[in-house]
């Protein structure tokens, strides 16, 4: 969870103490039981892959299969991740999909910008956080001019994400005609119906007229203002996460599959206010863009829905070459652990990349609290130099990829509302795992025998943060 400024230890305590309250008071939240899926399935069923003009027919689903696997490996294992995956989250894969992968915040900020300028009927952006600083300053000035072209624009901006925010600074936005909803407020007196303290919208979502989607990780803040992958940015020493460039993930997407991260900005809205949002064109006819087969994953664990949490211990499972994970924030619980341990224990080249410093201290300790862990199960381990690492993707046998809000952390699996893209494209994986590479030059390796003679000090910060680990 991150707020405008770095957060003080005092400040972070006291946050940890609120929501554990609340949690207290609320009863406290428990994931799911995931052991069924610690098994590869046998003989399973044939996955369901839609286009604009529906189903389709089994042979040509697993004519796409082939072609995938030339890349992944057996057809049957990744039939067998694909129909698990269809299970959990309850939505087919879509086919004729246009993905563009956005590696930069600048480069992210540019495009969602475009695509908004470009708007003729409607823009649906949520997002976590909203900062009213020069990128925010702009985002808000661009939304009223569509508003007042008549574009129809709904905005949903998290409480939480958006305290340092004032409120003036949205009032401009109500005022111009955009509907703008604070998703459970922080304050109880504006909560609508039960207030949640804990319950995060932690989604970042942007929809323009029903055909162009994003999705990722990029919040709404001037860190995104500096390029990461700059030759500067890369070599500026000792940077902190205040002044340093923010390496982050996100991803552009046409065709039929944004049909569904228009469901999901809409449920949200329906379920905060009770109605629908203003009358648009939220469904126009959708064809085929590309060739990427897609799946959007929404995780609500107020109903009970944790899907994006088993789609990673489901993929874990059935990776059979290769897992590549970057993650901001890492306080896993034990399935996570396990699936990712046994992977690399049955000969998966895993590899994770953490930051090196970051927004939230505690959260730093916590993630490198399990490096001892990962390390002795054979997991590589790397830390990301100079720039402040907020990336949350996955590359799994040179054909799965994902993309989105979702940490590897117990806030992401218990409390938050998130969104993931799910990409089946060995053309984007590819990408995927040349920026993984990238994102490797920039790192140092984490040396199994140099962390065990670390000092006491850092590991008693480890243990005691640890112990926060399900508010964190």
């Amino acid at each position: 969870m991150r707020m405008q400024q770095p957060s003080t230890a005092s400040f972070q305590f006291a946050l940890c103490a609120v929501l554990a309250l609340a949690c207290l008071l609320a009863g406290c939240a428990a994931l799911p039981d995931v052991r069924h899926l610690r098994e590869r399935q046998s003989d399973p069923p044939i996955p369901t892959v839609v286009t604009s003009g529906g189903a389709l027919p089994a042979q040509r689903s697993d004519t796409l299969l082939e072609r995938l696997a030339q890349r992944a490996g057996p057809t049957d294992i990744l039939a067998r991740h694909i129909a698990a995956e269809e299970k959990i989250s309850g939505r087919p894969l879509v086919a004729g999909n246009k993905v563009e992968l956005l590696a930069d915040g600048p480069q992210t900020m540019r495009a969602m910008r475009e695509a908004i300028a470009a708007a003729h009927d409607h823009v649906n952006l949520e997002t976590y956080i909203f900062d009213a600083d020069e990128v925010g300053n702009a985002l808000a000035d661009l939304l009223i001019e569509k508003r007042r072209s008549g574009v129809v624009v709904n905005l949903i901006y998290d409480s939480v994400g958006a305290l340092d925010t004032p409120r003036e600074f949205f009032e401009r936005m109500r005022a111009a005609g955009i509907a703008v909803l604070e998703y459970n407020p922080v304050n109880p007196l504006r909560a609508r119906g039960r207030w949640e303290l804990n319950r995060r919208d932690h989604r970042k979502i942007l929809v323009v007229d029903g055909r162009v989607a994003f999705t990722g990780g990029v919040n709404i803040s001037k860190v995104y203002g500096r390029s990461a992958l700059s030759a500067r940015a890369r070599n500026t020493p000792h940077p902190d996460a205040q002044h340093a460039a923010w390496r982050d993930t996100h991803m552009r997407i046409e065709g039929p599959v944004v049909a569904d991260f228009q469901r999901l900005f809409l449920d949200t809205w329906r379920r905060q206010t009770g109605h629908a949002p203003a009358m648009a064109d939220y469904f126009p006819p959708l064809a085929a863009q590309g060739k990427a087969l897609v799946r959007a994953i929404g995780s609500t664990p107020a109903r009970g829905q944790h899907a994006v949490y088993e789609t990673y211990i489901s993929a874990f499972v059935h990776a059979d070459r290769s897992i590549h994970l970057t993650t901001a924030y890492f306080v896993p619980d034990r399935e996570v652990l396990r699936a990712m341990a046994d992977a690399a224990r049955r000969g998966v080249d895993v590899k994770i990349i953490f930051p090196s410093f970051t927004d939230v201290g505690m959260l730093l300790y916590a993630g490198r609290s399990f490096y001892e862990e990962l390390l002795s199960a054979g997991i590589a381990v790397y830390e990301r130099k100079s720039t402040m690492l907020h990336a949350k993707t996955a590359v799994i046998d040179g054909v799965w990829s994902t993309i989105g809000s979702t940490n590897l952390d117990m806030r992401s699996f218990l409390h938050n509302d998130e969104i993931n893209a799910v990409v089946l494209s060995a053309e984007f994986a590819e990408k995927m795992e040349a920026q993984f590479r990238r994102d490797l030059q920039d790192s140092v390796r984490i040396d199994a025998d140099a962390w065990q003679r670390r000092g006491v000090a850092q590991r008693l910060r480890e243990w005691f943060v640890r112990l926060f680990a399900y508010w964190l």
